[in-house]
């Protein structure tokens, strides 16, 4: 079965580093759709939000510095107010490697008796060498967000979810090698994933990345909430799921 969606947004990397909630994400996804700069009240408009939450919203992604703050030209008596700006997206090295993961990507599907386990292992490997050397994490949460960190760093601009259990992966700094070989690159990142959780002392089994899983985004599952279920099986072995104009079927 094949979702029909564009998937993910080009990932740009250095501009998502820290991972955003989803409430979060969007204040961040509306203030990048306006041409310019906005007041707290307008934006509050468009999301639907109270002001307090989208100011407190806004100086977060200020101080992580996705956003900028500057005072409106004076007009009249009072003190002018605050407008706020996205930064535009910067480009990674991650990005620029693009037309090299589809040739690597090709070489897999080509040669390899395997290519989604071969895939798979090839992204525990780069899990690990990403985070080799760093202290293990303290504790399961923190290994979650040092993972949706390290993710944020590489271009997914991962959005997680209440207690950091999964996150939406709205961007792919790969999606154009994606399209041409799906089943390859998706587990490439699904063993990138649990290579890092088990580099920090987590629990790779817990990890699960569903490809696609919303019209313009991807999913990932790094452990399982309390009462939540049990999960499926290796998602690189799933198959249900592929951009509409993959051109490799998973």
């Amino acid at each position: 079965m094949s979702v029909k969606n564009k998937g993910p947004q080009p990932g740009g990397g250095s501009d998502d580093r820290p991972p955003l909630s989803r409430q979060r994400g969007a204040v961040l996804r509306h203030l990048r759709g306006q041409t310019g700069s906005v007041t707290v009240t307008a934006l509050s408009e468009l999301c639907g939000l109270h002001s307090n939450t989208v100011r407190e919203h806004l100086d977060a992604l200020v101080g992580s510095g996705l956003a900028v703050r500057e005072r409106a030209p004076a007009a009249g008596r009072g003190r002018p107010a605050w407008r706020y700006r996205a930064r535009p997206p910067q480009q990674s090295a991650a990005r620029e490697y693009a037309g090299l993961a589809t040739v690597l990507a090709g070489q897999i599907a080509r040669s390899s008796a395997d290519p989604r386990a071969d895939a798979l292992a090839a992204g525990e490997e780069w899990g690990h060498a990403l985070l080799s050397g760093e202290e293990p994490a303290r504790s399961p949460e923190e290994a979650r967000g040092r993972v949706l960190g390290l993710l944020g760093e590489i271009g997914f601009a991962p959005e997680a979810d209440e207690g950091g259990y999964g996150a939406r992966l709205p961007r792919c700094p790969f999606i154009e090698a994606v399209r041409e070989h799906p089943g390859v690159i998706c587990s490439v990142h699904t063993g990138l994933a649990k290579g890092a959780v088990a580099e920090l002392g987590g629990d790779p089994a817990q990890v699960e990345l569903l490809p696609f899983a919303e019209p313009d985004a991807c999913r990932l599952r790094l452990g399982i909430p309390p009462g939540g279920p049990a999960g499926n099986a290796d998602p690189a072995d799933r198959g249900d799921a592929a951009p509409a104009d993959a051109g490799e079927s998973r």
